[in-house]
């Protein structure tokens, strides 16, 4: 990942431990930061997988035409 992913990721996560408070717009703020961050972490473990030999068969199955 470059460098300034992961950076990003981790301003996201200090933002979190931030945004402990109980009001309504606290909670969704930190929902949507977290959400991100899982996006995030999604992207990152998808681009280990490209990078790797080995086939996503998910990934096959969804591009192969149904018959």
């Amino acid at each position: 990942m470059p460098p300034t992913f992961v950076l990003a990721r981790d301003h996201l996560e200090q933002a979190v431990s931030i945004l402990r408070g109980g009001d309504t717009q606290t909670r969704q703020l930190r929902h949507i930061v977290e959400r991100t961050i899982a996006l995030m972490s999604e992207f990152e473990r998808k681009s280990r997988m490209d990078a790797d030999n080995v086939l996503d068969f998910e990934h096959y199955r969804d591009r192969s035409p149904r018959g």
